[in-house]
């Protein structure tokens, strides 16, 4: 599931495959983008903000979101190509291939901050703020913890992974009120830690054991123990995101 520490890793490996080469190739399957042409031109920058990717190109800008099912492949070719395909870049033997893309856009390099200016601190960027993030996190003491995770103009680059796994360290319910965080400047320190430990991981790890099965608190492990207590996990999906949560650890 791509969160804010997968884009970051995918920006790195674009970065490396693309920036300083000349495009050879440039086949957008967008119908409102299908005429853009960036052949020939050299590819500046590739860089992430939250969950948002951006290629710099010239003139241009390559903005992508992964939303649920996206992904980016590079690599020499052949890199596999599909009907899945939204985007197809080219740079002599190297190709990437933007595929179920979320979003993807082509704008003006010079103006494309204006698609991420809502959001808060970017966990991954150089302009985190934990104390800005913090006081984000609170700005509504009655608004559900989870939901404040989640909302990127708190802080950019929590997804639903994250999003649990924050709520069992915390102490608290994904349901509790966000007020209700004794310490909400040492929850935001947890989130930054996290996805900073996995930047350069595609399986993430919030245990700290990268042993198979044991990486993460409660996210997907419904039923299963608790590896604090013991107590068996819980789960909602009735929701628009399904929640996990030890009903001892949390309150």
């Amino acid at each position: 599931m791509p969160e804010g520490d997968t884009v970051w890793h995918t920006a790195a490996e674009l970065r490396q495959h693309l920036a300083g080469r000349t495009l050879t190739r440039c086949d957008i399957r967008v119908p409102r983008f299908a005429t853009v042409d960036l052949t020939g031109q050299v590819v500046d920058e590739v860089l992430s903000r939250g969950k948002h990717l951006f290629i710099r190109v010239g003139p241009a800008s390559i903005h992508s979101h992964l939303k649920m099912d996206g992904s980016w492949r590079v690599g020499n070719r052949p890199v596999r190509v599909d009907h899945r395909a939204r985007i197809i870049l080219e740079a002599g033997e190297i190709r990437a291939v933007g595929i179920d893309l979320g979003v993807l856009e082509v704008l003006d390099r010079f103006h494309d901050d204006a698609a991420v200016a809502h959001l808060g601190p970017d966990l991954l960027g150089e302009d985190w703020d934990a104390a800005i993030a913090a006081a984000n996190l609170v700005a509504d003491p009655d608004r559900p913890l989870a939901e404040a995770l989640l909302d990127q103009r708190v802080m950019a680059g929590i997804g639903n992974v994250y999003c649990n796994e924050l709520c069992f360290v915390s102490g608290r319910l994904p349901t509790a009120p966000a007020g209700a965080l004794a310490d909400p400047r040492r929850l935001v320190a947890r989130a930054r830690d996290m996805l900073w430990a996995n930047r350069f991981r595609w399986k993430r790890c919030t245990t700290g054991d990268t042993r198979s099965g044991r990486e993460l608190w409660v996210y997907g492990r419904a039923g299963q123990s608790c590896r604090r207590c013991g107590s068996r996990i819980h789960h909602d999906n009735t929701a628009e995101r399904v929640r996990y949560w030890c009903p001892t650890c949390q309150r």
